[in-house]
């Protein structure tokens, strides 16, 4: 059975950083291309990053570039999304996700997610 489990949020300030982690069980994330989703209130769920099986990477806000990372550990079969000098805008529940055919911007498309985790930044 497929098992996305996302964890790492909280209330930061501005400025400050997280690391958010998603844990992957029942499949290796060597096969499978992996992402991370937010969805800000009222707003519509959008792809943030995507690596795919091989190692490639795409992101798919330009705003967030330099910011936002995505990475993975193979061995740990875990996928990490490292947010840096986080803004208010910034506020979302960000959802771990994966698929085996591909990294889409139509996030309806993955097969698989996770429970999300919170991030909330403001002063």
């Amino acid at each position: 059975e497929v098992q996305l489990q996302a964890s790492g949020g909280g209330s930061v300030q501005p400025g400050d950083s997280l690391k958010l982690s998603c844990v992957a069980s029942g499949f290796s994330l060597g096969t499978y291309n992996m992402g991370w989703v937010r969805q800000a209130p009222g707003e519509e769920r959008e792809l943030v990053s995507c690596i795919r099986s091989k190692g490639r990477i795409t992101n798919y806000i330009d705003s967030l570039k330099g910011r936002f990372t995505i990475s993975r550990d193979i061995a740990k079969n875990t996928v990490y999304l490292q947010t840096d000098s986080l803004k208010p805008e910034d506020t979302a529940v960000y959802y771990c996700v994966a698929d085996q055919r591909y990294c889409t911007a139509f996030v309806e498309e993955f097969d698989y997610w996770g429970q999300g985790t919170q991030v909330t930044v403001s002063s």
